[in-house]
């Protein structure tokens, strides 16, 4: 695997200048690439949802629609992973009402500041932001009921240890809904290595069964694909570096203990 700091100073970096512009699909469109490595390609339709938060939150980055999944209840605290320009927090704020609160958490500055813009655009008060590497959470443990992402984990070296994270800060009967990418079939090599397909969501996404397995052997319970869409790593990559597929899926669980 390429160099974990590496990986983050490149996601970083797409990510600030996605604020930046304000516009961007999940992969990496070749402009934002510097090549054309990569098409843009729409993962999720958030037409109807982001009429339901800030309209200008929704940058074209997910690749599901975890909120829709999260059976999210008033009073309760949500924490969002990567949460971007905060799409699915303003979904998640509305869900738990002044009783509850949601937690955005966010590698990149600029996509924070972003964020707190649109927080403030829209009147939410019940939300909060936090920089944070999400295999290293400055949050107590059993503190939060929901924990959702939104095609982010991919783009995390060690993917294991965040869900060792998720793990520690639910509550007992908490759960969480997450969307992310994964394979399937043999990935090339220099597919791996690839900076701009890390940032790009496809480098770095497990094998999907791996990934579920690592989820289960974690702890948690009721782990389940409930939507998932295949595409053909063709419609992303020229055609000597395809040959395997990609797939977005949104995965459930339960912390039973």
């Amino acid at each position: 695997m390429s160099d974990p700091q590496e990986i983050k100073l490149e996601v970083r970096n797409r990510y600030a200048g996605i604020a930046r512009n304000q516009s961007s699909g999940c992969a990496p469109s070749a402009a934002d690439c510097g090549g054309d490595k990569l098409v843009e390609l729409q993962m999720v339709d958030y037409s109807e949802l982001r009429q339901q938060g800030v309209p200008e939150a929704d940058l074209g980055l997910g690749c599901g629609t975890p909120t829709v999944w999260a059976q999210i209840q008033e009073g309760e605290t949500v924490l969002d992973l990567g949460c971007g320009a905060g799409i699915d927090m303003f979904l998640s704020a509305r869900a738990v009402g002044a009783t509850g609160r949601v937690i955005g958490v966010d590698l990149t500055p600029e996509m924070l500041a972003l964020a707190q813009r649109n927080a403030s655009r829209g009147g939410f008060t019940n939300v909060r932001f936090m920089r944070g590497d999400l295999e290293h959470l400055a949050l107590a443990a059993a503190s939060v009921d929901v924990v959702l992402s939104n095609c982010v984990i991919n783009l995390v070296p060690d993917k294991a240890v965040v869900y060792k994270q998720i793990h520690r800060l639910l509550r007992p009967g908490g759960r969480f809904a997450i969307s992310d990418m994964v394979t399937y079939g043999e990935v090339p090599a220099t597919v791996r290595q690839d900076m701009a397909l890390w940032s790009g969501c496809i480098a770095g996404a497990m094998e999907r069964e791996t990934y579920m397995d690592m989820i289960r052997e974690i702890g948690f319970g009721s782990v389940r694909v409930v939507a998932e869409s295949q595409h053909d790593a063709a419609d992303y990559l020229p055609l000597d570096e395809s040959g395997f597929g990609i797939a977005s899926v949104t995965v459930v669980g339960e912390k039973t203990a």
